[in-house]
């Protein structure tokens, strides 16, 4: 709920008012500085609480430690009356400064005691270190850089391209992963020498420069409750009955994303039974209604009572796209539509919603969950059976290109089958994206010699072969919880929201939560096919069965029939005839005109693949270019005719 940014660099006050002038989003309500002889601070505030107070940056009794924060401390109120009771004095009620004093008394360590969502920095003006911290899951961004020059860090990268210590130019590893994994793993960012604080990770510069790193917080799927699948039900659902209360905690009305599925809507219906009054929900759907989830979100907030507030989108979101690509410093994904499109509803009733993500990382919430048995029942067939027939029929199906397409799951199916374990699930994520032979024909013999670091599913293996999890189902989501949730799904939950002014809360992914579903057997999150069992069985405690037993469907856009319909010509235009990846000699045309020709023409479904290579078009423009959003907005309105 604020942005954050500094530089420690003598004589850079005005910089870093530039620099977080730039996140006024996410931050319009307050601004504060710190400058002295070594490093400047600067912070902007969203108010959602103590609404007449400025208060950052936060300075302890003493006067020696300076702090910023984005974020909020759920447990604040204990350890708060446990710091005062050790002689601490506070300066306002703020959450927030009970980590300053916390970190007096316990330093690095004082992070293992927090729990919420929060980035921040503590400037130890005695020693002259800078302690900057994520939380556990990583619901807030971090970003550095660390040149001789000087160091930085900031809320959104853009901050440090606006400063003189690092250059603009694209890491080409980066975005090599990127098109495999459809999030940027480990320290990345799409920028060489800016780099991302990982998830659940303190960083220590200290006065002589050097740095130290920990990983203060892990996952354990081997420590196993013994309850039963009842128990299990029973506890699940008080835990998360006390979660969503202590996330509604606000000086100011809060709002909830209802988009009809069982996590947004179970959290909704939590808020309900402990709100004093009816809150509004935001909801979006398509005009297509086989993908529309509009009247099961109309069915939650009718149930109880609430504000349903709904907006159905059409084609014309691809206007927005350099937009939201200026807020998320990189390209947008069709997820991150839908967020930036529900919180811009949202943001014109209140500053605080909760939400649903989490559930699906957490309690095994998605298709290819299941799907990994489908997959060892097909794999008993000898393999060259599967290649010569099997493969052969599955290649005949017709593409529909509609949302889970039989010929996509089939082919799915059919590749997955191939592969060991943690292999196969490596391949499950690209598989609809670039996998390594896409990204053979795609990058060319020039790019692809300047990579140093190419192997992709290693990102995925060292988690999925962790000794953290055991079982199958625990070896999935341990991957999904390290890797997805926090480089893709939350951040780009944070910054579609945080780009409406809007601080955007998921209770399913409270690290306590997220603690107690890793300690459940694997057989109550995946119960033969059944998805999400144990939150399934939470949610019928609170929701119409109608919603309850219905399959999984997911917000979706219909992107691979407009790709050949609406958007059309706009593709045709920015990939065939003015590409800049083509032109800078990292894609091949030839194998770009493939993928679009093959798409228009009905033979496969390339849409999330065309999405990406499209949204790159724009972020070079945007970020290589000096185009302005308003600028490459002129731009798709001429590419669109």
């Amino acid at each position: 709920m604020c942005g954050i940014a500094g530089i420690l660099k003598p004589g850079h006050a005005d910089t870093v008012r530039a620099m977080t002038a730039l996140i006024t989003h996410r931050g319009p309500d307050h601004e504060g500085y710190y400058t002295d002889e070594h490093i400047s601070l600067g912070q902007r505030r969203l108010g959602v609480f103590e609404l007449a107070i400025g208060g950052q940056p936060l300075v302890n009794e003493a006067g020696n430690l300076q702090m910023v924060c984005d974020g909020v401390i759920y447990n604040s109120q204990g350890l708060r009356r446990e710091l005062e009771s050790r002689g601490h004095q506070f300066r306002s009620t703020s959450g927030t400064e009970v980590i300053l004093h916390l970190y007096e008394e316990e330093g690095v360590h004082c992070v293992r005691r927090l729990r919420g969502a929060f980035a921040f920095a503590i400037w130890n003006r005695d020693d002259r270190s800078l302690f900057l911290v994520r939380d556990q899951m990583g619901q807030k961004p971090l970003f550095y850089v660390d040149e001789p020059a000087g160091f930085a860090f900031a809320s959104e990268v853009k901050c440090l391209l606006a400063t003189d210590l690092v250059k603009r130019e694209a890491d080409i590893d980066a975005l090599w992963h990127y098109m495999s994994l459809r999030f940027l793993p480990d320290r990345y960012t799409f920028f060489k020498g800016v780099c991302k604080l990982p998830a659940a990770t303190w960083l220590l510069r200290r006065g002589d420069g050097t740095l130290q790193s920990e990983r203060y917080w892990d996952l354990d799927f081997t420590r196993k409750l013994a309850c039963s699948e009842d128990e299990a039900v029973e506890q699940l659902d008080k835990l998360l009955a006390q979660t969503v209360k202590l996330h509604m905690q606000s000086d100011v009305p809060v709002g909830s994303f209802l988009s009809g599925g069982i996590d947004s809507s179970v959290v909704t219906a939590l808020m309900a039974k402990a709100a004093d009054a009816p809150f509004p929900t935001f909801s979006i759907g398509v005009k297509e209604q086989k993908i529309n989830e509009l009247p099961y979100a109309r069915m939650v907030s009718q149930q109880y009572g609430l504000l349903g507030r709904e907006k159905v989108v059409e084609a014309d979101l691809v206007r927005l796209m350099p937009r939201m690509i200026h807020h998320l410093d990189e390209p947008s994904d069709p997820f991150g539509v839908g967020v930036y499109l529900v919180s811009r509803e949202a943001a014109r009733e209140v500053k605080v919603v909760l939400s649903g993500d989490g559930g699906d990382e957490n309690f095994a919430g998605y298709d290819r969950f299941a799907g990994q048995r489908l997959v060892d029942y097909y794999a008993w067939l000898p393999a060259w059976l599967r290649r010569q027939v099997f493969g052969r029929l599955i290649s005949l199906v017709p593409e529909s290109f509609g949302y889970k397409s039989a010929a996509a799951k089939l082919k799915w199916l059919h590749a997955m089958s191939f592969h060991d374990a943690g292999r196969r699930y490596a391949e499950s994520m690209s598989f609809l994206r670039f996998t390594d032979e896409h990204k053979q024909n795609l990058f060319t013999p020039a790019a692809r010699a300047a990579l140093e670091d190419p192997d992709s599913v290693a990102k995925i293996l060292c988690h999925f072969n962790s000794n953290r999890a055991g079982e199958m189902v625990d070896r999935m989501l341990n991957t999904d919880l390290m890797t997805r949730m926090p480089d893709h799904l939350l951040a780009i939950s944070d910054r579609m929201a945080m780009a409406h002014s809007l601080d955007a809360r998921p209770p399913l992914i409270d690290h306590m939560v997220t603690e107690f579903a890793a300690s459940l057997p694997g057989r109550y999150k995946l119960k033969g096919r059944s998805l999400k069992h144990v939150l399934r069985r939470v949610a019928a405690r609170h929701l119409p069965r109608e919603l309850i037993e219905r399959p999984k469907q997911g917000f979706g856009f219909p992107i691979a029939i407009w790709l050949r319909t609406d958007l059309k010509t706009f593709t045709r235009n920015l990939l065939l005839r003015d590409s800049r990846f083509v032109a800078n000699g990292t894609f091949d045309g030839a194998y770009v005109r493939r993928l679009v020709d093959e798409h228009q023409d009905g033979k496969a479904d390339h849409n999330f693949r065309l999405w990406i290579l499209l949204n790159l078009e724009i972020w070079h423009r945007l970020y290589f270019e000096g185009e302005t959003v308003d600028s490459c907005g002129a731009q798709i309105d001429r590419l669109m005719r």
